[in-house]
């Protein structure tokens, strides 16, 4: 039987945060080491996985395939490494936490995850911070956000550390009758939201008329306008409220095109009160609605 190789923590921070940070003389002087250091210790690294980890593309410094692939491993190894550390040595958990959330998530997690974190993390002051993904994606790049919960164009993406495949769901009042001969009343976000653009494209393939009747950026607000019956819209489960019904492609309404949901941040800049977040994010994030399927790493 052929001896398991251990990949060490230290390693796989050096890595996380070369990537994460983009360059070795960043890492550094994120990790108080040199950059000679560090560079011995991604040499160390691929030497255990006997693969190339890193490229050059111009100025930056980019993930090789097998790197990408060890991203996903390393970030989740670390996590755990960090979050075991700080309940031994109860790292203080304080400070200011800034969540970016989607729309349509920011209910669900409002009310169960991030309430239930901030009362046992009575030190610990969130930020929340609801709109588009591709905007949430944005402010994390330019650090004004420390972690996101947001919707994927691609299975890989920078800062990534959990994702999952959600099923979106055609929402209506349960007194709606679909009517053949007029066009679909749509309740939507606004101009770039994934849900918006999946309901468009799927009655637009199926040749049905529509029309957006309802527009704003909230999702209380879509919620009671297809409450009332003024539009029909795309939502998860999550947030099917009572007094609403999934509609089904018997009804005219074809199967919408499923989302893939990210969990991201980046680790060399989260606090011990992040990490110990991300943790009950990742714990509670596969029960959100029951289209909601965890995406192994790799």
């Amino acid at each position: 039987m052929a001896a398991l190789v251990n990949l060490p923590t230290d390693l796989l921070r050096t890595f996380i945060t070369v990537v994460e940070l983009g360059g070795h003389s960043k890492a550094g002087a994120a990790l108080g080491r040199s950059q000679p250091a560090i560079s011995l210790q991604i040499g160390r690294l691929e030497e255990l996985v006997k693969a190339q980890l890193l490229m050059q593309d111009g100025r930056n410094i980019l993930p090789t395939p097998a790197g990408e692939a060890l991203l996903s491993y390393a970030r989740e190894m670390v996590r755990t490494n960090d979050e075991a550390v700080s309940y031994f040595h109860r790292t203080d958990r304080s400070g200011v936490l800034r969540i970016g959330l989607p729309t349509d998530y920011a209910v669900a997690f409002l009310q169960n995850t991030l309430t239930r974190f901030l009362h046992d993390n009575p030190q610990v002051d969130l930020e929340i911070h609801c709109d588009l993904s591709r905007e949430l994606h944005k402010m994390l790049r330019a650090e004004e956000l420390d972690l996101i919960i947001a919707t994927m164009n691609s299975p890989r993406m920078p800062y990534l550390s959990r994702s999952w495949v959600e099923q979106p769901i055609w929402a209506a009042a349960d007194s709606y009758v679909p009517d053949p001969a007029r066009p679909v009343p749509l309740g939507a976000h606004l101009e770039g939201c994934d849900y918006r653009s999946r309901m468009v494209d799927a009655l637009d393939g199926a040749a049905r008329r529509w029309r957006v009747v309802y527009t704003g950026p909230g999702i209380s607000g879509l919620q009671n306008a297809v409450q009332n019956g003024l539009c029909i819209t795309a939502l998860t489960k999550a947030t099917l409220l009572p007094g609403m019904r999934e509609l089904a492609e018997d009804e005219g309404f074809p199967r919408l095109e499923q989302l893939r949901i990210g969990l991201f941040y980046k680790h060399p800049r989260l606090t011990a009160a992040g990490l110990h977040l991300v943790s009950e994010l990742v714990a509670s994030l596969e029960s959100v609605g029951s289209g909601v399927t965890k995406v192994t790493p790799g």
